[in-house]
């Protein structure tokens, strides 16, 4: 059994409609890279991932068990630094899986730095404002960020 890095959990900002998570992983980073940029590998621990093209504007879904198909699309692209993908995910509203509506969508970013031998990986969900119930879509992607997330971590450092 491998001890996983503890991490703190996630934090929501409720004046800037945020959530927010830095976590600490033993692992390099451009493993963590391939953990959160490529679809195979984002498949693994967060939903099903499939991308059409690469880079930004790159456009696909997420699936998650028992719940509807997710429209993403990649917005930022800075291997292996930054990558920032825009989704419909708010529960309220059945989007179309092949369309992004931007006036409800939320934005998520990872962010990576080399840190203590390891990669520190800050991801920031925002946009809250614009869904149908800001408070409580926060408080559902915060708990997600810390579950999803430290299946990250326990792949893998597990692997590293």
């Amino acid at each position: 059994m491998v001890n996983m890095t503890h991490n703190e959990a996630s934090v929501v900002d409720e004046e800037t409609f945020s959530v927010r998570r830095s976590i600490q992983i033993a692992a390099p980073v451009d493993k963590v890279w391939r953990a959160v940029a490529e679809p195979q590998h984002i498949s693994r621990w967060f939903g099903r991932t499939v991308l059409e093209g690469s880079g930004v504007g790159a456009i696909g879904t997420m699936t998650f068990p028992d719940y509807d198909v997710i429209p993403l699309r990649v917005e930022e692209f800075d291997e292996p630094r930054r990558i920032t993908y825009r989704w419909n995910n708010d529960d309220a509203l059945g989007a179309l899986p092949d369309s992004i509506d931007e006036s409800t969508s939320t934005v998520f970013t990872f962010t990576l730095e080399e840190a203590d031998g390891g990669t520190r990986l800050t991801v920031v969900e925002s946009g809250f404002e614009r869904t149908s119930d800001p408070r409580a879509n926060l408080e559902s992607h915060r708990t997600g960020w810390d579950l999803e997330l430290d299946k990250m971590v326990a792949l893998v450092e597990g692997e590293a």
